[in-house]
């Protein structure tokens, strides 16, 4: 018996140990837990049920200067389903009913949703695509439809709400309006306004700690690391979308004629540089349709052709090399240079024409003659004229992606002997069409160059953020004198010179065409490809706006391939739609005088005219919007009882009107 109670006892030893041992790592290892390991423990467990969440901020508006909405974010909606969430009956009971009410939602047979619904009943799909791309109206209305209206938990609706950024105006310069995003390859991309104002735009998003409870959910924790979102600022663009979408039909219209590959046209604001209209379209290779795919105003430096000329005609002016009335000789419209023709688009006619009438009928001949005798010896005078201009270099603008100006320079290794005469007529040069345009608008301006702006305000409702003044480039870009000269040979060129069809006794345009010919291989051959541009102001007397209009390679079988029959009519249309369809605000004088004969008859016709003004008026039977329209104007402060017309007021008609007068009306 003493044998069996000492083997006992040595069990209870040998349990009493272990169990000590084990109390002992127990707490070997809890104190490891707590104090060794205590933080990254208390990190882990935060971060498993405390999470910081982005809030996100409410991207700003762009509108036009007309106060129309050019950009905004709206909520776009995707509907899936989750299969496995309803109970059996209710599914069999509102499956048919539910595919019913989408199909008229949706446009898409009834049968068509319930195959939808029973194929993800079966396979126990938890994430079946039902809809997309939905407004906020076809959201709240489809949340309602039967089995949707349960919830997520019992009718297995799951919504995942998106912010997109969409154009009211649709297409309408489009690329200039831009887009600011991730790319597939997550690599941001930033075009046009929408890009270049992004940090007024786009906010700055705020933050919230939640705290994991039941059921997957997360509440709200309110503590000093709370960041509340900041919403973007709006951006009051320059673009104004009457002459915006006068601009872009007028393009669209000629480029679909002459079957051309792609075209812009820019309206410029004279004084301010400010951008009224733009519009790049591209036609596409399949559907033969425009699209603005590329923004080739700003981005496609080229060759430009004859309305370079604007610069030879400044600098021999300017620099006093000849005036306008010099004489030239075309010699049949053919000169040679280093073995190397120019030619003038016509041949015929006078032979010895001024300068002024070179310019008119855009003779290269007369042109390069001018130009090459004159700064042959020196030719950096004429390229330090062309700096002072502006012209080397590019404009600066806060959109991306402006083209770089090419402008050959005696100093480099392109520089050859055929350089200067080319660039008398437009070609060896490369120049975008907002440059060339930024040049004749200074000529409108009176010298004058101002830089382009797309943008005038940054706003935050009715609070002004930032002002986009008139920046100038340069205030003199030549003498009065030339400049004066200069708009006299424009005005002719319009008038009696290669714009003279696109004259009208109306309006008066001043401007110059332009037909660039470019030469590439295709498929081993070589094919004439011409750019077509007309550039100038109106009216011509006191100029509020500069166009330009750039045509690539319209249809040659036409024949009619010049500046002034492709891009020309283009001009005029904006021209002639601005000044007929425009409202405008004439000057009226003596606006606070009174007519005698006016009043006489006021009093003859209401005899009451004299006393409406010092006592209340009868408003019993009025609709109660006319009454408090009436007594309002009268200056008196009115209190509305009710709906409907008025059947009583408080102060009876006939009193006198007092300073604090107040009148409580009962409607019914």
């Amino acid at each position: 018996m003493a044998v069996e109670d000492k083997y006992i006892s040595y069990r209870i030893y040998l349990v009493a140990s272990v169990v000590f041992l084990m109390a002992v790592a127990i707490t070997i290892k809890l104190t490891n837990i707590q104090w060794v390991h205590g933080d990254k423990y208390r990190k882990l467990a935060k971060e498993r049920t405390v999470k910081t969440f982005v809030i996100q901020a409410n991207k700003g508006n762009i509108y036009s200067s007309d106060g129309s909405l050019l950009a905004t974010s709206i909520p776009n909606y995707t509907i899936r389903f989750d299969a496995v969430a309803p109970k059996e009956e209710d599914f069999e009971k509102n499956v048919k009913p539910l595919s019913d009410d989408l199909a008229k939602l949706l446009g898409k047979p009834s049968s068509y949703f319930q195959a939808i619904l029973r194929k993800a009943r079966n396979n126990k799909n938890r994430y079946t695509l039902i809809a997309e791309k939905l407004s906020y109206t076809e959201y709240a209305k489809l949340k309602t439809f039967p089995l949707f209206e349960k919830g997520a938990n019992r009718g297995g609706i799951i919504v995942d709400p998106q912010t997109v950024r969409v154009h009211p105006i649709g297409q309408i310069a489009e690329r200039t309006i831009g887009y600011d995003k991730l790319n597939e390859e997550g690599i941001r991309k930033q075009v046009g306004i929408e890009g270049a104002f992004g940090k007024y735009l786009n906010g700055k998003d705020g933050k919230i700690l939640k705290q994991k409870i039941a059921k997957g959910q997360w509440k709200p924790i309110r503590d000093v690391n709370e960041v509340d979102p900041r919403d973007g600022y709006d951006v009051i663009s320059s673009i104004d979308v009457f002459i915006q979408d006068i601009a872009h039909h007028a393009l669209l219209k000629q480029l679909e004629e002459f079957k051309a590959e792609h075209g812009c046209v820019v309206v410029m604001e004279t004084k301010t540089g400010q951008i009224k209209a733009i519009s790049n379209l591209g036609k596409d290779a399949i559907s033969g349709n425009y699209y603005e795919t590329e923004n080739y105003a700003i981005k496609e430096a080229h060759e430009p052709g004859s309305t370079f000329k604007l610069v030879d005609l400044i600098a021999l002016l300017d620099d006093k090399k000849v005036d306008t009335s010099r004489v030239y000789d075309r010699k049949g419209g053919l000169i040679t240079y280093y073995g190397k023709k120019v030619e003038d688009s016509h041949r015929g006619g006078d032979q010895k024409i001024s300068l002024a009438r070179g310019f008119e009928v855009s003779s290269n001949t007369v042109m390069v003659q001018a130009v090459y005798q004159n700064y042959r010896n020196n030719p950096k005078q004429f390229l330090d004229r062309i700096d002072r201009m502006g012209l080397n270099k590019p404009l600066g603008l806060p959109i991306q992606g402006e083209g770089i100006p090419i402008i050959p320079h005696p100093s480099e290794k392109r520089w050859s002997a055929l350089a200067l005469p080319w660039m008398a007529f437009g070609y060896g040069v490369a120049v975008t069409p907002l440059q060339t345009l930024t040049l004749y608008n200074a000529v409108a301006n009176n010298g004058e160059m101002v830089k382009p702006q797309f943008v005038s305000e940054i706003k935050e409702w009715n609070k002004t953020i930032k002002k986009y003044d008139k920046q100038v480039i340069n205030p003199k870009i030549c003498s009065e004198e030339t400049i004066k000269k200069v708009k006299a040979v424009m005005l002719n060129v319009v008038k009696r010179g290669t714009a003279a069809k696109l004259f009208s006794k109306d309006f008066s345009m001043a401007g110059k065409t332009g037909t660039a010919q470019a030469n590439y291989a295709t498929n081993g051959g070589s094919e004439k490809h011409y750019i077509s541009s007309f550039v100038g102001y109106f009216p011509a007397e006191n100029p509020k706006y500069s166009c330009i209009v750039v045509v690539h390679k319209p249809d040659i079988s036409k024949n009619n391939y010049y500046g002034a029959d492709v891009a020309g009519p283009v001009f005029k249309r904006i021209a002639q739609k601005i000044f007929t369809d425009a409202p405008s605000t004439n000057e009226i004088k003596n606006i606070g005088q009174k007519i005698a004969i006016q009043e006489n008859n006021y009093k003859e016709n209401d005899p009451k005219a004299r006393e409406i003004n010092t006592t209340i008026p009868n408003v019993k039977g009025m609709s109660g919007m006319d009454a408090v329209a009436i007594l309002g104007n009268l200056g008196i402060k009115v209190k509305v009882k009710g709906i409907g017309k008025v059947k009583r007021q408080s102060v009876p008609a006939g009193e006198p009107i007092n300073k604090n007068t107040t009148i409580l009306l009962e409607l019914s």
